[in-house]
């Protein structure tokens, strides 16, 4: 298993971290089919990949709700100037 690779660096981390890697390294069961039709010689590479879109799409949407809040901000202050 690639986890168990990763257990000297996992026992170096403090308790919190050790908790967000282990949150982190749950994330490719989100996309296993993904991860199981992909033909690749290092086992690490499917599970590198699902946890980075599975970040690229949080930070998506966290960029498209800033961007709401932003254009919220811009409507309320032009209607705020209009009075």
């Amino acid at each position: 298993m690639e986890k168990e690779d990763w257990k000297p660096f996992l026992n170096a981390l403090d308790k919190f971290d050790r908790k967000k890697f282990d949150e982190m390294f749950d994330i490719p069961r989100f996309y296993i089919s993904a991860c199981f039709n992909s033909v690749q010689y290092v086992r690490l590479y499917p599970i590198l990949m699902s946890i980075l879109l599975y970040h690229y799409k949080e930070l998506t949407q966290c960029i498209s709700e800033v961007e709401g809040i932003e254009a919220s901000e811009r409507f309320a202050t032009a209607n705020d100037s209009r009075r």
